[in-house]
């Protein structure tokens, strides 16, 4: 599992090289942080933190609800656009893990979802 962790906090490393990318993140299914977090140099804005939980919330219950998954197929990600940021996440079901992703309220969202499955295709 720690071999996982460190490929993980390196591939969060990897996204987070991304101009637009203000965190990257791995979330268990716990709802901890275990890999990446915010960019170097970052300052968050004031509630970035809590913002990210109570988004980790919704998308946890959003990621679980299987009802949509026969007919639509599963969730890919789930992404929000908010004035100061836009937040994205990504779930690994087969891991219980999922990334999440802050941005500058500018990034594109299909942009971003491409770079992310660029990055992180071989791990999950």
């Amino acid at each position: 599992m720690q071999d996982s962790l460190e490929l993980f906090g390196k591939k969060c490393g990897q996204l987070q090289e991304e101009p637009e990318i203000r965190f990257a993140g791995i979330i268990d299914k716990d709802g901890s942080l275990v890999a990446g977090g915010f960019k170097d140099g970052i300052i968050p804005h004031e509630g970035d933190e809590t913002r990210l939980r109570s988004f980790l919330e919704f998308v946890s219950k959003a990621s679980i609800r299987k009802e949509y998954d026969e007919s639509l197929g599963p969730i890919n990600y789930l992404a929000a656009r908010r004035d100061k940021a836009v937040l994205v996440s990504f779930p690994f079901p087969v891991s219980q893990i999922l990334l999440l992703v802050s941005a500058e309220p500018t990034a594109n969202i299909e942009d971003l979802a491409k770079k992310v499955v660029g990055i992180f295709t071989d791990v999950c």
